[in-house]
């Protein structure tokens, strides 16, 4: 690579430090900027900024001297607080951008998801061109759209940018996903049809794509302001994902099964409590967790294997054995 110096925001997190992990095997020198401090990082030998995503001057001072940004931090989950997502995912990345345009940074690869198009129905073999829904079910997707479209304007103002929309990414050492099944383990239940389809993505893969998204823009600036779907390219069944997570861990599978309808009921009810009682914590559900649970979503991915020559090297299976290699250590 032509470029030195490389921050990766939230590379103390679970797709950040292995991004970081790549940037450092491809020799260059790597800074994270995280409000914590990651004992894994120092070992590493990365360059801690501690500060807040939301605090401009930090972030402009963090960015001074870099040649390129991983913009990977973000306020995921189903929680009901519109501003508490909208100051990390919107304003966050807003700091972001003025910071790389002030400090004439020439290349930003943003980390999105594809829920920003997630309409409530069934998503199969869908593209890039599928258009932003009117409404959102979740402040989640709604400010991870807003901060795109960002993204998508700072590249008309000289920031070379790419967008990649990875789809539930998992792995060792996953803090979001796996975690999430293996902790509601005994309640769990299969909502809707049983013959959905969706997209994942192994950890390994999706910090491969991001790596390639640099190079490939480095290499072609005409990518700039382009938005990718990256997956394994090889859509299952969730409830056979989430059973495989569940061996991985040694526990039992998913027994019982409930109608979407209850569960739709119920996230309506849990969002309507966790507001009127200003809990923060992500609900058990909401109506977006339902809706998503009870539909399609895969993604084409051809647009990537083009332009980036992303092709997912290594496979779910591959991926579970080393899941439950980790499991066991």
């Amino acid at each position: 690579m032509e470029i030195e110096n490389v921050l990766v925001t939230g590379g103390g997190g679970f797709l950040g430090k292995a991004i970081v992990k790549k940037l450092l095997k491809e020799k260059l020198k790597v800074a994270s900027f995280s409000r914590n401090f990651y004992p894994d990082l120092e070992k590493l030998g990365v360059v801690q900024i501690q500060g807040d995503i939301v605090d401009k001057k930090a972030v402009a001072k963090a960015l001074k001297g870099i040649d390129a940004v991983f913009h990977v931090a973000a306020k995921p989950g189903i929680g009901v607080f519109y501003e508490d997502f909208f100051r990390i995912n919107v304003t966050g990345t807003r700091n972001v951008i003025e910071a790389c345009l002030e400090n004439k940074i020439k290349y930003m690869i943003y980390t999105s998801s594809p829920s920003v198009i997630f309409d409530e129905s069934d998503m199969e073999n869908v593209d890039e061109s599928v258009p932003y829904p009117e409404k959102y079910l979740a402040p989640y997707p709604e400010t991870k759209a807003m901060a795109e479209k960002l993204v998508k304007n700072a590249s008309e103002k000289g920031l070379e940018t790419i967008i990649l929309r990875p789809h539930l990414i998992w792995g060792p050492d996953d803090n979001h996903v796996v975690p999430k099944i293996l902790k509601r383990a005994t309640r769990l239940k299969r909502i809707g049809r049983e013959d959905d389809l969706v997209d994942f993505i192994y950890i390994d893969n999706a910090a491969d794509a991001h790596i390639l998204a640099l190079q490939k823009l480095m290499e072609n600036p005409l990518l700039s302001g382009n938005v990718y779907f990256i997956s394994q390219d090889d859509p299952v069944s969730k409830w056979d994902m989430a059973n495989a997570f569940l061996d991985a861990a040694g526990k039992p599978p998913i027994k019982g099964h409930a109608s979407v309808r209850t569960v739709y009921m119920a996230g309506s009810i849990f969002e309507f409590v966790y507001k009127f009682f200003k809990i923060k914590k992500d609900p058990p559900m909401t109506r977006f967790a339902a809706k998503e649970l009870a539909t399609s979503h895969w993604f084409n991915i051809s647009r990537a294997k083009k332009d980036l020559g992303y092709y997912p090297k290594i496979s779910t299976r591959e991926g579970l054995k080393r899941l439950k290699q980790w499991f066991q250590q």
